[in-house]
């Protein structure tokens, strides 16, 4: 798996886990449960992490979305 994007906001994080879905990408939201440790604050990124094989339909759904800017590099 590879990180697609890494991100404090949970909307974003949701958002993109719905366009990935509809897409048929499948996707796993990594440190998820980070917040214990942060004191639910939400300092600690969420990680969206794809199958390498998706990277490049998924980047494409991201950018066609408007959200291309959320991505990580690479």
């Amino acid at each position: 798996m590879i990180e697609l994007m890494h991100t404090n906001d949970a909307v974003i994080i949701s958002f993109v886990e719905s366009l990935l879905r509809d897409a048929g990408i499948a996707c796993f939201v990594a440190d998820q449960n980070m917040s214990v440790l942060d004191g639910s604050i939400g300092i600690l990124p969420r990680r969206v992490m794809i199958g390498a094989d998706d990277a490049v339909a998924a980047r494409r759904l991201l950018t066609d979305a408007g959200i291309g800017n959320e991505m990580r590099e690479g």
